[in-house]
């Protein structure tokens, strides 16, 4: 192709760097009003019927979208009397024949350090504007972008190419060869606004075969626009969740979701240095467990090697890592951390539930107090809040220009609040219904988190010494009073991320406990039976568990848990 043996010195652009124009489509699937991201159940009854009609309209335009893609194949066809028809036209199919030694760059790395340089780029085509003897296209890797500009001189740039540039379709994927060129103004439209691509060949890897569901600007526009345009006596066109997680392939492309994935790889990835460096180790738990792992009923059952009748026995996936956690502690492993999915089979429709997420579980033995694990959890949250700051501000900013949040505020040190305390900021807040020995509800969860932010000037706190009512039958009762606990929540932004707490390690008293609570026994065994891990001697210890998905959400103050899921499983969605 052109980019084999050939290199061509150009001049120095001097097109004074229009920006590449995104048209807002009302393609099927896409929504006239306000974006819908309410925070009840993801399949309402309106987004059902807004399902149906963008089918329908897909299916009314699938026979005039082969039309078009017939034409468009016709139209982006190579010139063979072109004498520059090597820098353009459809690339061979790649499959692992050769090893050029060919450079790409990223379209995140492009930027005025490498101007005037020669640049190879692999990337989408979001946009594609031709009139004429030019061509702009916005070209999209990950999420960032960058425009590329052709005009036809007969030297670099021919007509044939520019008409073949024109007619690729949108989401398909090209090699784009070209000189780095600063414009003469910035480009606003871009993620790379200080440069441009010139581009001198053009080679489409990987072609977009059928009608989009969705126009990707319409996915990628924000509240704060549609809201303006609207002030303005115009209608734009959005996705609606269900119809997003229905092509979920194509909504992660937008610029704000391909990076809340790799936040929230980044939350991964600090957790992981924190703990490591505390003498934590990491470990992989069973997921296939024979009972609840928590004694409960919201569990998926299944048919352990049902396909082997003599061996088939019920079984259920794990609704936490919780007794393996324990057992390692018990085992002298000291520090333990976990990675892993969770699953729960609770019929919760809300902006906050899911039926499978990841958990982020710790476990650790104790010298003397619980808070000794406190400590270690406000050390980790502030490590990987002030590292996402640090190290993904552009991931950020590409979320916050679709999604607009303010920063998460917390000290330095952890805020740590006894349940009373708590309490007692809502009765003086005039929340004098709220029972200081029962539990919190979403509503005074919310309330008490904004006292807190007024307060303390903290998103971020701990809420200790629960009444033991509401505590798992595990969970240490508190020494000086037998109504309370050594437990905990963790907030941010008003909402609970964590429950956890001193576990019992003295069998004779979780037997009790058990007992107290109407727990299975069989579950109590598990730990204080005869061989139980409790009874082989065990360390104090303590820890919790946090969802993944709802730490990525509520950092960035995201409305809906489905938008930090990869494949979100709900109670109404087992696909994709």
């Amino acid at each position: 192709m052109w980019f084999d043996d050939r290199s061509v010195t150009l001049p120095s652009s001097a097109s004074g760097g229009a920006a590449g124009v995104s048209v807002a489509s009302t393609s099927a699937g896409a929504d006239a009003g306000p974006a819908h991201d309410a925070d009840a159940a993801a399949a309402g009854s309106s987004g059902k019927k807004a399902e149906k009609k963008a089918a329908a309209k897909a299916a009314k335009e699938a026979k005039k979208a082969a039309n078009a893609a017939k034409q468009a194949a016709q139209a982006s066809s190579v010139d063979e009397n072109d004498p520059l028809k090597h820098r353009y036209g459809d690339a061979e199919m790649i499959q692992s024949k050769n090893i050029s030694g060919k450079t790409w760059t990223t379209v995140r790395d492009l930027d005025l350090t490498k101007k005037d340089q020669e640049v190879l780029v692999r990337a989408r085509v979001q946009t594609v504007r031709g009139k004429g003897k030019s061509a702009f296209l916005v070209l999209r890797s990950e999420s960032f972008t960058v425009q590329a500009i052709m005009f036809v001189d007969d030297v670099t740039v021919s007509k044939g190419m520019v008409k073949y540039a024109s007619n690729i379709p949108k989401e398909s994927m090209v090699d784009v060869a070209g000189f780095v060129r600063q414009p003469g103004e910035k480009v606003k439209s871009c993620t790379q606004q200080d440069v441009e691509i010139q581009v001198t060949g053009i080679s489409t890897v990987s072609k977009t075969s059928t009608a989009l569901p969705f126009e990707l600007a319409d996915a990628a526009r924000s509240t704060k626009e549609v809201e303006e345009a609207k002030a303005r006596g115009e209608n734009l066109p959005t996705v609606l969740q269900d119809h997003r997680l229905n092509n979920r392939v194509l909504d992660l492309r937008t610029p704000a979701n391909n990076a809340i994935f790799q936040i929230q790889s980044g939350v991964c990835m600090l957790f992981r240095e924190i703990l490591l460096s505390k003498g934590f180790r990491e470990i992989h738990t069973p997921k296939l467990i024979a009972g609840a792992s928590e004694g409960g009923s919201s569990v998926f059952k299944l048919q352990y090697m049902g396909n082997y009748p003599s061996l088939a026995r019920p079984a259920c996936l794990a609704q936490s890592p919780q007794v393996y956690k324990q057992m390692c502690i018990c085992s002298d492993f000291d520090k333990v951390f976990e990675i892993g999915p969770v699953f729960r089979a609770e019929d919760s429709n809300t902006h906050r539930h899911l039926c499978e997420f990841t958990g982020l579980d710790i476990e650790m033995s104790i010298k003397e107090h619980y808070f000794e694990v406190l400590d270690v959890i406000g050390d980790m949250f502030n490590y990987i809040f002030e590292g996402l700051n640090k190290r993904f501000k552009k991931e950020l900013d590409a979320v916050r220009e679709q999604y607009p949040f303010e920063d998460i505020e917390f000290l330095p040190k952890a805020l740590k609040l006894t349940f009373a305390e708590g309490i007692k900021m809502l009765h003086e807040a005039g929340y004098t219904h709220v029972d200081p020995y029962g539990d919190l509800n979403t509503e005074t969860e919310r309330v008490l988190g904004k006292l807190v932010k007024q307060k303390y000037k903290t998103d971020f706190f701990i809420l200790h010494k629960y009444p033991l009512s509401v505590r798992p039958f595990y969970t240490m009762p508190c020494p000086e009073d037998d109504k309370l606990s050594n437990s905990f929540d963790v907030f941010i932004r008003g909402e609970e991320i964590i429950s956890g707490a001193q576990r019992i390690h003295d069998p004779e008293l979780l037997i009790q406990r058990g007992k107290e609570l109407d727990v299975d026994p069989e579950t109590v065994n598990l730990y204080a039976g005869e061989g139980g891990m409790l009874r082989f001697g065990a360390p104090p210890h303590g820890g919790c568990g946090v969802g993944l998905e709802r730490v990525v959400m509520l950092f960035m103050g995201l409305n809906n848990i489905r938008k930090t899921s990869l494949f979100p499983r709900d109670p109404n969605r087992l696909t994709p």
